[in-house]
């Protein structure tokens, strides 16, 4: 039997690849396992993050700093990542997905500078499609 290649996998697969990998692991109850896979999740989220400001012109000289608090239901994962823009401004990202379990999240963000939304999206960083 021949196989057959799969094509490169993108970066909004992995990041769903993760949120799958988070819940199966945090209902098994791996603790190290658990933490590794919330820090790919908040590491996507943060890159994207980072990716979809410069998009916009909005330079952030270091990633935002996320974390993923505890929801109490498996199929639903939260993020909150806080930084700064070049010029100092709050950069606030709020967001996550429900029907984390499967393998297609509905994800939804909303980034924030100063106060003031400059996104809301469905998809977050370099495996999204430009914006028309």
């Amino acid at each position: 039997m021949r196989r057959v290649p799969r094509g490169p996998r993108t970066p909004r697969s992995l990041k769903a690849g993760a949120l799958v990998a988070l819940l199966v692991l945090t209902s098994s109850g791996c603790e190290v396992m658990e933490r590794i896979s919330e820090g790919a999740y908040r590491t996507a989220v943060a890159d994207g993050t980072r990716a979809e400001l410069e998009r916009r012109g909005i330079p952030t000289p270091d990633r935002p700093h996320c974390r993923t608090p505890a929801t109490g239901v498996a199929s639903v994962v939260r993020v909150r990542c806080t930084g700064r823009t070049a010029s100092g401004a709050r950069v606030v990202v709020t967001g996550g997905a429900d029907r984390a379990d499967t393998d297609r999240p509905r994800e939804s963000y909303t980034v924030t500078v100063d106060g003031r939304v400059v996104l809301r999206t469905a998809c977050l960083g370099l495996g999204c499609p430009a914006p028309r």
